[in-house]
């Protein structure tokens, strides 16, 4: 695959994906999803993303006791779109949410109630007890939170809302540090090695009988699985002593949240999750007992590598002696890349007009997008086919916190989505996940029906003046 960054070799499931993805790219050629007239779009592979959840299951099921309660849940940040949280309910996922926003998109794919974890650090009165009236599980991020959940259970003591805490293990960072939440200084959760935190937390159960969750999240991009597996060690280790002190199991559900890197530089799934689920194993055996329900909020790693981004090269010039292709695809799709292109490299896919891969030798150039800065580049000095006009260039692992996180810079359109399935022998079937922005989207959204109002305040205004 022409673009990778490190030309990894590619196991049986790896080359599998990546001949799914250049079928697709052909077929939205050949079909009119992709050309002239609209030069951007973004693919999603179905039966990765089905192949991902599959492996999210057996990874924890070959390490759990029989019989232990499992919450997967997906992370809706990751991709908010309602058709994808529809089929990974269909396949045995659930949701965590962290905004109105995004709970209405999870019912909206019929994602019930207990399947369905609200986190978040600044949940307002109205979003609590909307999640206690549905009876969604519900982690307090701090102690006003807590206060909050005490008048609310109070005034609803029969609420089916799994309640617990959010605590911070403060175990360290990851090489990125605005992913980092486990820091010493992390806005989120109960700083657990704060002074006297430890006792608070545990002092807050024993008051509250109805508190039967303990979460922690120390996961991310560029988090090593040990420390991940760190953050698990000490959230468990404090349910061991909150049931001790409780004299009872009250304690019975472990949220250990998500967060399992994403490997960005070739089509090989790494770490999997089944090595996690061991690493788990080994760092905490006691988590899997059976004496703990647990829940997972994996997002990133459910659909990055089943997400692609392809944009027509509008124009193929030359600056300075190298290549530039000036693409379709830039800030807007790629926000973390364009202004961290350290911590977010993409690898870049070269099709020809018809969708084929590019085949040719390799030619350092960049690949540039359509925002009117100097530094929309989604590839700066990359090597690949060189890409002229009306080439396409791709982004690959764009399935989580790309295309679905549109940011409209120069009012530039959110791409249409599309999920593809290949038929085995060569076909490609699309369905409309997300229809392209039209532009008469873009003006209402930017206050087009209220075009006078500031206009008529300002004379209202002077009229009202003496």
């Amino acid at each position: 695959m022409s673009g990778d960054l490190d030309g990894t070799g590619l196991d049986g499931t790896a080359t599998e994906r990546a001949v799914r993805r250049d079928g697709a790219v052909r077929a939205a050629v050949e079909q009119g999803l992709l050309g002239p007239d609209v030069p951007i779009v973004g693919l999603l592979d179905v039966a990765g993303i089905r192949e991902s959840a599959a492996a999210l299951r057996a990874a924890f099921d070959a390490v759990t006791a029989p019989g232990t309660p499992v919450l997967h849940a997906f992370a809706v940040k990751a991709t908010p779109l309602v058709p994808v949280l529809r089929l990974l309910h269909e396949e045995g996922i659930g949701v965590e949410v962290a905004s109105p926003g995004e709970l209405a998109l999870a019912r909206a794919a019929g994602v019930p109630a207990d399947r369905t974890v609200l986190d978040s650090p600044a949940k307002t009165p109205a979003e609590l007890r909307e999640a206690l009236e549905l009876g969604i599980a519900v982690n307090a991020d701090n102690p006003q939170e807590l206060e909050r959940l005490d008048a609310l259970v109070k005034a609803a003591p029969d609420t089916a809302s799994p309640l617990g805490i959010r605590v911070n293990p403060q175990v360290g960072g990851g090489s990125i540090e605005a992913l980092s939440t486990a820091t010493a200084t992390s806005k989120f959760g109960v700083a657990l090695r704060d002074e006297g935190a430890r006792e608070w937390v545990v002092r807050a159960y024993l008051d509250r009988p109805w508190l039967t969750r303990l979460h922690t999240h120390t996961g991310s991009q560029g988090i090593p699985l040990t420390l991940m597996a760190e953050g698990v060690a000490a959230s468990y280790a404090l349910a061991e002593e909150i049931n001790e002190r409780a004299g009872r199991q009250q304690v019975d559900t472990l949220d250990i949240g998500g967060g399992l890197p994403v490997n960005f530089g070739s089509d090989e799934e790494s770490p999997t999750y089944a090595e996690y689920a061991r690493v788990l194993r080994e760092a905490v055996p006691g988590l899997f007992d059976g004496r703990y329900g647990l829940v997972t909020e994996f997002g990133r790693s459910l659909l990055a590598k089943h997400g692609t981004v392809v944009a027509r090269v509008e124009y193929a010039k030359s600056a300075g002696g190298r290549p530039v292709a000036v693409t379709h695809a830039g800030v807007q799709v790629a926000t973390r890349t364009v202004y961290a292109p350290g911590a977010w490299p993409l690898r870049i896919a070269a099709y020809d007009g018809k969708g084929l891969p590019k085949e040719g030798p390799d030619v350092v150039q960049d690949v540039a997008g359509p925002a009117c800065f100097a530094g929309d580049l989604l590839a700066v000095g990359r090597a690949m086919p060189l890409l002229a006009q009306g080439d396409y260039a791709a982004a690959l692992d764009t399935g989580a916190y790309y295309f679905a996180h549109h940011y409209a810079y120069n009012s530039l359109a959110r791409p249409g989505v599309y999920g593809f399935v290949s038929d085995g022998g060569g076909g490609v079937s699309f369905a409309t996940v997300r229809e392209e922005q039209r532009v008469e989207e873009i003006v209402a959204e930017a206050g087009g029906g209220h075009a006078d109002a500031l206009t008529v305040a300002v004379r209202r205004g002077g009229a009202g003046r003496s």
